[in-house]
């Protein structure tokens, strides 16, 4: 079930971070769902090292930092994708 939940979150981090990025990414789905795993992963890891992985109420700040490391990756990515399809 995890997995499941996995797909779900980077499904949504990967979409909102597409939102964040100004322009097109014309990335397919699976990998907007990658990359906002690794994203969720990572902006994790970054909140643990900051101290506010577990906060009081909601963790917006946790989630800022999943956000932006997606957004991070996907503006890196898509790029890269867009090369490699012509």
């Amino acid at each position: 079930m995890s997995f499941l939940w996995a797909i779900i979150a980077g499904l949504i981090i990967g979409l909102l971070a597409k939102l964040v990025i100004p322009g097109r990414q014309p990335i397919p789905l699976w990998l907007t769902i990658l990359l906002g795993i690794l994203g969720g992963l990572a902006g994790n890891a970054l909140a643990s090292a900051f101290g506010v992985r577990d906060t009081g109420g909601i963790d917006w700040i946790r989630h800022l930092f999943q956000i932006g490391v997606a957004a991070v990756l996907i503006s890196l990515i898509s790029p890269m994708w867009t090369r490699r399809r012509a």
